[in-house]
């Protein structure tokens, strides 16, 4: 399966989705113009690789999105019950990892928000230091 790598522009974020590693990244601001038309490419890979992902696989995903509109809120926890049903159904080993700057409180509280949905992937606060 070919990784999916999207550049990051002012209004969307950097996406580094890697089927080798099994490590995955989401890195900058998200309010594109039609969020639906950024994030359908990257649901589609997800479902995909999480298909295919051999259960004995752990696979990461990390969340560093600086700040977000309300469609990519929508969107972002469209992905966050995706990977939480792959874990339910399937028993993957799955994580998702949202780090934030501690003097960012609103990313903290944002962080929190999107833990308290999931029910079955570990979905873990992670305070990044500024010069990361």
């Amino acid at each position: 399966m070919e990784n999916l790598n999207i550049t990051e522009t002012k209004s969307t974020p950097k996406v580094e989705l890697n089927s080798i590693t099994n490590k995955h990244y989401f890195i900058g601001e998200s309010y594109p113009e039609n969020t639906k038309d950024f994030y359908a490419p990257i649901m589609i890979w997800l479902k995909e690789y999480l298909s295919e992902l051999p259960s004995d696989i752990e696979a990461e995903f990390n969340f560093e999105i600086i700040y977000f509109n309300s469609s990519s809120s929508k969107a972002l926890m469209d992905i966050f019950y995706l990977i939480d049903d792959y874990v339910a159904d399937e028993e993957k080993s799955l994580s998702i990892n949202w780090l934030y700057i501690e003097e960012n409180e609103a990313a903290e509280e944002y962080g929190e928000e999107f833990a308290e949905d999931m029910e079955c992937v570990p979905f873990n606060l992670v305070i990044k230091e500024e010069d990361e």
